[in-house]
């Protein structure tokens, strides 16, 4: 069985099917990197939660970045937020967004109860 969560027009936030919940990208909001990643973190939590999920389930994870120099940045807020022993399989690369002023975009697939 596939569930869908909040579903729009193009897309849904969260899709789950056989254990797993696909979350769609999230963007945070903030001058800095590290603003940008704690508001973008804190959106991935809410919906790990409305998945039924966490942050210790978390599977894998895609991070783009607009510009790889922010990697550092990135990384000073995600390790401290992601549970030790629980990092996920995880790729960043360099993408341009969907908007000028993102500096990042989250998306993390985790298993559910």
């Amino acid at each position: 069985m596939i569930e869908r969560i909040e579903t729009g027009e193009r897309a849904s936030k969260i899709v789950k099917h056989n254990g797993v919940a696909y979350l769609s990208g999230q963007v945070g909001e903030g001058e800095t990197i590290q603003d940008q990643v704690r508001d973008c973190l804190s959106r991935v939590d809410a919906l790990l939660i409305k998945a039924g999920s966490s942050r210790e389930k978390m599977l894998r994870a895609t991070i783009w970045l607009a510009d790889m120099s922010d990697f550092a940045g990135l990384n000073e807020i995600w390790n401290d937020w992601v549970p030790e022993g629980h990092a996920p399989a995880r790729a960043c690369g360099e993408a341009k967004l969907a908007r000028e002023v993102l500096k990042v975009e989250i998306i993390v697939d985790a298993a559910y109860d």
